[in-house]
């Protein structure tokens, strides 16, 4: 060997590059080609890396290099793939690498080529795998009966051959096989076996096995061989029962036996056939008794029998099945119980009911038909009696008032039916105990409403305080019934309890017969009611008796009344060296009580009199008092201090009542507010008349929500524009009745008139007047708006103390002029007092108890609803 010059790469491959050749479908480890590996003398260990393919072209796995010893080797298959040259690459291109131990490298190329090989001819389609089943008709003509499948893998013409040769086939070039005959299957086997062999050009064949089955037709109709074609059976027979074997022979079968199948051609659903046997069975009820065999009695059936489920030969007979009555149904009532009623104290031999119009047997045979009714048993039932014919009459009297009677009110009589013939139940009812029919009769005894109701008490009188609450019960009235059994008592107010004010203040239960008041009861109005209740029965119509009670309520005076006051509220004033003893401003108080006598008044001060300056005289014992001055004042030494007291007195009806019955005693208080203002001395004298003016201030607030405020008074506004032309007629008439005119002489000063006009005209423009005061000059009440300044002359029904009162503070003024800063103190307090004494007589009356605001009506329908919840 040589080793290449400088420059050159070595060649450790030696016989690379080549070209070998393998043969298809080599198996795994065929040698393919045989190389050696050259090494240098540096090279003492060997080959670092065994020959390798590291690339093909195509790409395969279908070769490897296999060691043979020393630096031998050979390229060999591997079997992964299987080299077929047909389906895959005719060449190969392997590129095969060694190293030495000194690093060298060599890269060569091996060259396979594919050599083609001759390969045995393959069946494809179901002969590749199995035995091909072919089934053939008798009497078929001949004809193709399979086509046969198979190739070359060369893709040479093939030659087909079948075994044995007598058999009635044949096979073409293309491998088609055809029946050469017309099959009779009751004279030629009933299966082949042939061997297909396809053979190629070089001798190489393949052979499969066909199994080739002769498949039998009908042509032979069947025929019965069941003679009898009239049946009797009882009716009401159990499903299943067997009426008949029909039999039939079918000549195609020969000696074996036939497969037919059976039917039933009529549509009758009442009997059914074994499709295998031939079995006639009964598949229904049969009832004899029932139309349109009780008219009827025989079935006729048309019986199929064919020798294929389908498009088959077929015969066809007719036979008669005759149905016979049996005994076979009990007699039936309709209704089996019957309800009647008889009033008490009905005559006997009365006739109640034939039972015979409402009972029938339906057998058909009138020998099976015939019952009759006995056996009349019950509680009672001796006063009853039954022929066999089914008539019930009355035998005896019944009255339920009678003590004697057992207090039934409805007999619960029972009676048998039964047939005459003997019976066979058990052929239609298998469970059927009892041969008879119970027939339930209940005979309702009607009462005879023949009493009439009785109060216990002839009339009945309740005594009733004036203060019972409305809706209470005052009493109750009984009424009690003789007949028996007890009727309904239903009671009612039929004539009084009413007033002037309310046409019902009594109420009645109609089932308790409970009394109830509806509306305040007064003894100072009415001390006593009478008024007539009826008690009513009606257990039917026309049988309605009812008898009346008088009740009498007797009104009991409670002291319920509050003592009413006049005036209820006032205000004074006091100049403040009023000698002790004065009867104040000449003011009384006079009271009166609806319930009470004159003497019965107690008067005292319960709040609001400080150092006890003011007491009522008389203190008791009257409806008319004082106010009298009890002790001086004495603001000087500090003793008072307070210039305005409010009093509050109470005014009670409890002075005839003893001491012992107080306790127990219901007394009632009056209210009376008085606001008297003390007047100072004044320190200086002036010239002037002095006064002052009371204000008093009231605020009206609108809540935001109250959005029909505005719309009214806006609404109010349009329609007082609308009327300004007539209002200024009227302030022109109002002037010269108001005012005094021009040319007359008058103390009073121009401003006067001014004021005058002003309040006319603002009284009519403006309605909200939330100050009052008092004119200095003429101590007349005014009141004002405290906006607009708008005045008008108070409504006012003020005693002639008051004026008197504003006399006597003028001239105590005048007298003295000490005192005036006080008085001015003080009459800067007095709005806000006066507005705290004006809202304080001015609140609205306690709301009445919901008793005194329902309507009589109304209460009359709470207790209805709740008597009927109670019941």
């Amino acid at each position: 060997h040589s080793f290449s010059s400088a420059g050159r790469r070595p060649q450790l491959l030696q016989g690379l590059p080549a070209t070998s050749t393998v043969e298809e479908n080599s198996a795994a480890g065929v040698a393919v080609y045989n190389f050696n590996v050259t090494l240098s003398p540096l090279a003492s260990e060997g080959v670092a890396n065994l020959p390798t393919i590291v690339n093909s072209n195509p790409l395969t796995e279908a070769f490897d290099i296999q060691s043979k010893g020393s630096l031998e080797f050979r390229v060999i298959t591997t079997g992964k793939p299987v080299l077929d040259y047909e389906t895959m690459p005719k060449s190969f291109d392997l590129q095969i690498f060694v190293e030495d131990t000194t690093g060298r490298t060599d890269l060569n190329i091996l060259t396979i080529h594919i050599t083609d090989k001759n390969e045995h001819p393959v069946f494809r389609g179901n002969m590749a795998i199995e035995t091909v089943m072919i089934y053939v008709l008798e009497r078929t003509p001949p004809e193709r009966i399979y086509q046969v499948d198979a190739a070359d893998p060369e893709n040479a013409k093939l030659k087909y051959s079948l075994l044995p040769a007598t058999a009635p086939f044949s096979i073409s070039e293309s491998g088609a096989i055809f029946s050469t005959k017309e099959f009779d299957y009751e004279k030629d086997p009933h299966s082949y076996f042939l061997n297909i062999t396809v053979t190629d050009p070089d001798g190489l064949n393949s052979t499969r096995t066909v199994n080739i089955n002769i498949i039998n037709i009908n042509d032979e109709r069947p025929y019965f061989t069941t003679k009898q074609r009239i049946y009797r059976i009882p009716e009401e027979q159990s499903p299943g029962t067997s009426v008949a074997n029909i039999t039939a022979k079918d000549p195609d079968d020969g000696d074996s036996p036939s497969r037919l199948f059976y039917s039933i051609q009529s549509s009758d659903r009442r009997f059914s056939i074994n499709p295998a046997t031939g079995e006639l069975q009964v598949a229904g009820r049969i009832d004899r008794d029932a139309l349109p065999l009780r008219l009827h009695p025989n079935i006729s059936l048309v019986v199929q029998v064919e020798d294929s489920p389908s498009s088959g030969h077929a015969r066809e007979m007719e036979i008669t099945i005759v149905i016979e009555d049996v005994n076979d149904n009990p007699p039936e009532c309709n209704p089996s119980s019957f309800r009647k009623e008889a009033n008490e104290n009905i005559t006997p031999g009365t006739f109640l009911v034939d039972l015979r119009n409402y009972c029938k047997d339906i057998d058909a045979d009138p020998s099976n038909n015939q019952f009759i009714f006995t056996g009349l048993s019950g509680f009672g039932s001796n006063n009853f009696s039954l022929e066999s014919t089914g008539r019930l009459m009355m035998t005896g009297t019944i009255d339920l008032e009678n003590p004697a009677n057992p207090g039934v009110e409805v007999y619960t009589l029972t009676v048998r039916v039964q047939d005459i013939a003997h019976p066979n139940y058990s052929s239609k009812y298998p469970f059927y105990i009892s041969f008879d029919n119970i027939i339930y009769i209940y005979i309702r005894i009607k009462p005879v409403n023949e009493f009439l109701p009785v109060f216990r008490n002839l009339s009945y009188v309740f005594s009733v305080s004036e203060i019972t609450k409305v809706g209470s019960s005052i009493g109750r009235v009984h009424a009690t019934d003789k007949d028996w059994p007890p009727n309904v008592i239903t009671y009612s107010i039929v004539a009084g309890a009413g007033t002037r004010d309310y046409t019902n203040i009594f109420w009645i239960s109609p089932t308790k017969g409970d009394v109830r008041i509806l509306a305040r009861l007064d003894y100072e109005t009415t001390q006593k009611h009478i008024f007539t209740v009826q008690a009513s029965e009606r257990p039917v119509e026309g049988q309605e008796k009812s008898t009346t009670t008088s009740v009498t309520v007797n009104v009991l005076e409670v002291n319920d009344e509050e003592p009413v006051c006049s005036p209820n509220f006032f205000s004074l004033q006091i100049p403040v060296d009023l000698a002790v003893g004065t009867n104040i401003n000449g003011f009384r108080i006079e009271c009166q009580d609806r319930d009470s006598d004159p003497r019965s008044f107690r008067y005292f001060i319960n709040e609001g009199n400080e150092n006890n300056h003011f007491t009522f005289s008389p203190t008791a014992g009257s409806n008319i008092s004082r106010l009298i001055l009890a002790s001086r004042f004495d603001y000087e030494n500090g003793l008072d201090t307070n210039w305005v007291y409010s009093l509050r007195v109470h005014i009670t009806d409890d002075n005839l009542v003893s001491a012992r019955d107080k306790t127990t005693h219901l007394a009632k208080t009056g209210t009376v507010t008085l606001s008297i203002r003390v007047i100072p001395n004044p320190t200086t004298v002036t010239t002037t008349t002095p006064g002052f003016t009371v204000v008093t201030r009231r605020e009206n607030l609108y809540s935001p929500s109250a959005w029909y405020v505005p719309f009214t008074v806006t609404l109010g506004a349009l329609l007082l524009l609308g009327l300004l032309g007539h209002l200024g007629l009227l302030l022109l008439t109002k002037l010269h009745s108001c005012c005094p005119s021009a040319g007359k002489a008058h103390s009073t000063p121009l401003f006067h008139f001014t004021f005058c006009v002003s309040s006319q005209t603002m009284t009519k423009l403006n309605t909200i007047f939330d100050g009052e005061a008092r004119d200095p000059v003429t101590g007349r009440m005014y009141e004002f708006n405290t906006r607009s300044g708008a005045r008008r002359w108070k409504k006012s029904k003020e005693p002639l103390q008051s004026v008197l009162a504003m006399q006597v503070m003028s001239s105590a003024t005048e007298k003295s002029g000490q005192g005036v800063d006080g008085a001015e103190a003080s009459s800067k307090k007095e709005p806000s007092e006066k507005r705290k004494e004006l809202t304080a007589a001015t609140k609205p009356a306690a709301k009445p108890s919901a008793g005194q605001s329902e309507t009589p009506g109304q209460a009359a329908l709470r207790l209805q609803k709740k008597e009927e919840s109670e019941d």
